[in-house]
């Protein structure tokens, strides 16, 4: 199985999404490799990949996901891509409904906090609901990524659920965000709601990759 590429590269305010190529290897293995971006991507504690699961990884992703090299200036700077929705309880929430999910990481540390993923999130978001006609997306955060959290309120997504992970997981819960399409037309951008630690029973993985 080889990555499936395409020919789509999305625009934001401060990043450039371009397509993701079997020549990008080396750089995901880079950021696949480092501990402290692993702690905020990762579900369980994982600190490595080998260059076999890397490619693996997003060569299984990709064949129901657009997947792109986050750019700045020209340089990579992280992953991301849109992906059809994979986890049941979702779609058992929302039959019927062309659901999608919005991965992301930012593989360069110096560059956290800066904004960059706040804005692959919205270039993201306008294709899957501008071009691919999604009816929702959603992003799935686990408390120990407030950055994260917060990227995604700032690019109109609401709470949803929330869902508890069992007892001795690194996350205490994981938080569903969602934007709507009717929503996404609207404009409409508020913090995110009821951030209190109200939980539904379930499990979730924060990247399904």
């Amino acid at each position: 199985m080889r990555l499936r590429e395409h020919g789509i590269t999305l625009r934001g305010t401060r990043v450039t999404l371009r397509p993701m190529t079997e020549s990008d290897w080396d750089v995901l293995a880079r950021w696949n490799n480092d501990p402290e971006v692993l702690w905020f991507s990762e579900g369980d504690d994982v600190k490595s990949y080998s260059i076999e699961e890397v490619r693996q990884i997003y060569r299984e992703v990709s064949q129901t996901a657009f997947c792109f090299i986050i750019e700045v200036d020209g340089l990579p700077i992280g992953e991301c891509w849109l992906q059809k929705m994979n986890m049941d309880r979702i779609l058992s929430r929302y039959p019927g409904k062309d659901c999608r999910r919005i991965d992301l990481l930012i593989g360069e540390k110096n560059l956290w906090g800066r904004g960059y993923g706040t804005d692959a999130i919205k270039a993201l978001t306008r294709f899957g609901f501008e071009e691919e006609g999604a009816d929702m997306i959603f992003g799935l955060v686990e408390d120990y990524n407030p950055r994260s959290l917060r990227a995604f309120a700032k690019a109109g997504y609401v709470e949803d659920q929330r869902v508890e992970e069992p007892p001795g997981r690194k996350a205490r819960w994981a938080c569903d965000l969602v934007l709507g399409r009717e929503d996404f037309h609207r404009g409409r951008e508020k913090p995110l709601r009821n951030l209190s630690p109200q939980v539904s029973p379930g499990r979730t993985e924060p990247r399904e990759r």
